[in-house]
């Protein structure tokens, strides 16, 4: 079975090494952390993500730049928000937007 890649992005590299252990805790997920936006750009090109978690530390405008770009590379990719709230609450936004109830 492959496993869903999670690429997540946050400036806050206790906070980032957190939700990655939560993440890769899921035998159905790959977690790899970034923590700035150039970072996760050359990540993306580079690598093939489901999901994009943007969490602490990624502005409005900084956002918007990403998911323009991630949608040149795969437009498949889905990218989502985190902004804390623990274990149960960023398993639920990443169920939720694999099963397509959120919006890219």
């Amino acid at each position: 079975m492959d496993k869903t890649n999670i690429l997540v992005l946050a400036s806050h590299t206790e906070i980032l090494g957190t939700i990655l252990r939560l993440i890769n805790k899921n035998e159905s997920w790959n977690g790899v952390g970034v923590s700035t936006a150039s970072e996760a750009l050359s990540a993306f090109q580079e690598a093939q993500f489901d999901l994009v978690l943007l969490g602490v530390g990624v502005d409005d405008a900084t956002e918007s730049s990403l998911r323009a770009d991630f949608q040149k590379f795969n437009s498949d990719a889905i990218c989502i928000r985190h902004f804390g709230g623990g274990s149960g609450l960023l398993y639920s936004e990443i169920q939720h937007a694999l099963a397509g109830n959120l919006d890219h």
